[in-house]
């Protein structure tokens, strides 16, 4: 089983940025009967479920927001599916055979504390309101202006991930296969278009909880085989160590999440406390979890106030889970993987692509899956990894169509057609969004690991939509103009910035606090200063402008909205209790792996 490597010595020839290398690759394995069978019936059910809820997909209550019909359970396993796609499970495997251990903070403070703030503290704003998306609620406290800077910037962000997630699946492909990018990525998208376009947002669900399934049964045996291999966490730390010693590895604290955060030359991520907690635990991972319609928009499906408050504290059980399929796999692969002379093999950024090191960080997770996965099996960890792009593109598609239909279409071009009008228009974005989306898949090449290019997008259009959100929503000052300059500066705040470093390298000085700062760090601190931007912003213009009244702000602000009354449970089904249970395991986790 342990023998299945990579074949290097097949001739490659020279690419620029490894294009070439990209498009064709030679095969590490070839699919059995059985395999291309598992494949081939979970393309079907995907299918199927698309047609069998295309007659629940008939008004836009229903192929927006499911009808409002999904259990606590249903949307907080979509919730955490919707962000657990192959971008999730390729990129971060990538990022920790980068970074090593650090990569885990996404999952934890890079989402736990938001995911539980979302639950607890935002919902009810968002479920009481009946908004449809993010931009919608900005429509309801702010007005027009906020909502479509929101609503563009949105939509240009979703296909961009999109495209991110369509490029991770046809490295799949490439590497296993050896199939054409072209190829993987029409294949697919036409599946995805399909049972979104035909069911909606309730087909995305189901398909997402049916992925959420094959994703831990077909991932989970990477990490398994891979620690039996290595010796257990300690024989994979000695090994590490020894690798380390030999110059095989680059230096570093692989295995440590905050004993190395002191100084920024201290850990492979080059990256200081700071950025972590207030970069990403806070201006990254709130704007996100709190404001990104995408992951928001699986909740709003819920039944009733209560389910929509406790699915994301459900998600954050699983959430802390996933580093343990993702991260882990990564992190093997930086003492298990092996040229075909025994030698480590030794893999590079995207943009460092070559005859000499073909494959690259982002391709980390399906070398280990053909080293690990037997005929059978690896038809099961292909098709886990295909559920995994399919949830990750269904999601940011079906959040385009929603925010395109109702925040774009619907107030600048058609304000009074029927409903029926709008579903089909929903539709159709579905259709548009996935053909922009292709395009948008190759832009990844230029990148070094596919999560330095999405942690740059959220940067741009996550975190300055954060700082207006809260200013909204919990100050009862906030006016329309304070919010539309305040998104529209935070945004141009994190682009200009960007730019900056990129024409004068120097400039990362200032805008990452270090000279030693990485890419990963850049971002981290260039999401604070955007939302620090836009919320100070937001606060100026607001003192010199009018408020709205308090009858105006009912539903929408903290203090004048009524919440509806909530009949009383038993402890094991109230959202605080769990809540209380998930700090706990969170908290544990932080200090085990210190």
């Amino acid at each position: 089983m342990f023998g299945l490597v990579p074949n290097l010595s097949a001739a490659v020839p020279p690419s620029l940025k490894g294009m070439a290398l990209a498009l064709n690759a030679p095969s590490l394995a070839h699919l059995t009967g059985l395999d291309i069978t598992v494949i081939a019936i979970y393309f079907v059910m995907v299918i199927w479920i698309g047609f069998y809820l295309k007659g629940q997909a008939n008004t836009s209550e229903e192929f927006f927001m499911a009808g409002r019909e999904m259990t606590a359970w249903i949307a907080g396993l979509s919730f955490v599916s919707a962000n657990l796609g192959s971008l999730e499970l390729m990129g971060w495997a990538g990022s920790a055979y980068q970074y090593g251990i650090l990569a885990a903070h996404w999952y934890w403070v890079g989402a736990i504390p938001a995911m539980l703030f979302l639950g607890i503290v935002m919902m009810p704003f968002y479920y009481v309101c009946k908004t449809h998306s993010v931009p919608g609620y900005l429509k309801l406290r702010y007005g027009q202006g906020a909502s479509i800077v929101s609503a563009f910037s949105f939509a240009f962000m979703t296909v961009l991930m999109s495209g991110v997630n369509m490029f991770a699946m046809a490295v799949v492909m490439k590497v296993v296969l050896g199939w054409n990018l072209n190829f993987s990525i029409i294949v697919s998208s036409l599946a995805v278009a399909a049972y979104v376009a035909l069911g909606g947002l309730r087909s995305a669900i189901f398909n997402e909880v049916l992925q959420f399934v094959l994703i831990w049964g077909g991932a989970l045996l990477v990490p398994i085989l891979g620690l039996i291999e290595a010796g257990g966490w300690n024989g994979f730390k000695a090994r590490l160590a020894a690798n380390i010693a030999k110059g095989a590895i680059a230096p570093g604290d692989y295995t440590h999440m905050w004993r190395s955060l002191g100084h920024f030359t201290d850990n492979p991520m080059g990256i200081h406390w700071t950025g972590i907690v207030f970069g990403l635990g806070f201006a990254i991972s709130f704007g996100y979890w709190t404001t990104d319609f995408l992951v928001v928009q699986r909740v709003l499906a819920a039944n009733n106030l209560r389910s929509a408050r406790l699915a994301p504290v459900i998600g954050s059980f699983f959430k802390m889970a996933v580093p343990f399929i993702v991260i882990l796999p990564g992190l093997l692969g930086l003492v298990v993987l092996q040229n075909p002379d025994g030698s480590l093999m030794h893999l590079v950024g995207q943009d460092q692509v070559n005859a000499l090191h073909p494959y690259s960080y982002n391709e980390v997770l399906p070398l280990m899956l053909v080293r690990y996965c037997a005929p059978g099996l690896l038809g099961l960890g292909i098709t886990a990894l295909i559920a995994g792009f399919m949830s990750g593109m269904a999601g940011n598609v079906s959040a385009f169509s929603a925010v395109w239909t109702y925040d774009i279409y619907q107030p600048l071009i058609n304000k009074n057609a029927k409903d029926e009008h709008y579903v089909t228009i929903g539709r159709w974005a579905t259709i548009l969004g996935v053909i922009v989306s292709i395009g948008t898949a190759y832009l990844v090449m230029s990148a070094a690991g596919i999560m330095d290019y999405v942690q740059a997008l959220f940067s741009f259009f996550i975190s300055p939509l954060l700082g207006v959100v809260l200013m909204g929503m919990f100050w009862k000052r906030g006016t329309k103009e304070g919010g539309f300059w305040g998104l529209l500066m935070g945004t141009l705040t994190s682009i200009g910035l960007w730019a900056w470093v990129k024409v004068n390298p120097s400039a990362l000085h200032y805008v990452a606090i270090s000279p030693n700062a990485k890419a990963m760090a850049e971002d981290m601190y260039r999401a604070l200063w955007s939302v620090i931007v836009s919320v100070l912003v937001t606060f100026i213009v607001s003192m010199f402008t009018k408020p709205k009244t308090l009858a105006e702000l009912e539903g929408v602000v903290y203090g004048v909205t009524k919440l509806p009354a909530e009949e009383p449970v038993p402890f094991y089904k109230n959202e605080y209790f769990w809540m209380v249970i998930a700090i706990i395991v969170f908290l544990a986790l932080n200090i085990y792996f210190w």
